[in-house]
C-alpha cells in the first residue's frame, strides 16, 4: 500500500502543509505560530515515519515560513531528524530554507550556520545523503539568490 499526499490548509496562525510522496516534495509554507503546535504537527510526523520507510530518490523539503514560534521550530527539528533516517545512502534529502532578500543578504556565517543548525544536529545519525539550499526571496517570493551547501 502507498501513503497517499498529505494536506493540511494554511490559517493566520498555522501554515500551508503539502506532502507528495510521489513527488518526494514536502513543503511548509506562512506562518506557524499554533496555539498547539501538538496538534499541528504530529499528523505530519506520523505520515514522515510512514514516508521514509519508501521515500523518493530525492527528498526535498522546504521550509517557506515567513514567521514560526519556538514549539514550531522544535518540530521543524523532529522532522528533519526523521527524515535524516531515510536508511539509503544513496537517497538524497535537500533542506530547502527560505529567507526575504533583506534578511538573506545581511546573513554572515555565524546566521548561516545557525540556518543549518538542525541540519548539522542530525549529521551523525544520518543514513542519507544530505544538501542545503538557502534563498533570498523578493516581496513576491519569487528566488533572488541561492546557496548551496553540501554536508
Amino acid at each position: 500500500m502507498s501513503i497517499s499526499k498529505l494536506f493540511i490548509e494554511e490559517t493566520k496562525n498555522t501554515p500551508e502543509i503539502s506532502m507528495d510522496p510521489g513527488k518526494g516534495v514536502l513543503v511548509l509554507k506562512g506562518k506557524s505560530i499554533p496555539e498547539n503546535a501538538t496538534q499541528l504537527y504530529d499528523p505530519v510526523v506520523k505520515w514522515l515515519k510512514e514516508y521514509i520507510n519508501k521515500p523518493a530518490d530525492e527528498t526535498n523539503l522546504h521550509y517557506n515560513l515567513v514567521y514560526f514560534n519556538t514549539a514550531s521550530s522544535i518540530w521543524m527539528a523532529r522532522i528533519i531528524k526523521i527524515l535524516s533516517r531515510i536508511n539509503d545512502p544513496e537517497k538524497i534529502l535537500i533542506i530547502n530554507l527560505y529567507f526575504h532578500l533583506e534578511e538573506y543578504d545581511e546573513m554572515e556565517a555565524e546566521d548561516m550556520h545557525d540556518a543549518i543548525a538542525p541540519a548539522l544536529d542530525v549529521l551523525h545519525e544520518a543514513t542519507v545523503s544530505l544538501g542545503v539550499n538557502i534563498f533570498g526571496t523578493d516581496d513576491t517570493g519569487k528566488i533572488i539568490k541561492k546557496r548551496l551547501i553540501l554536508i
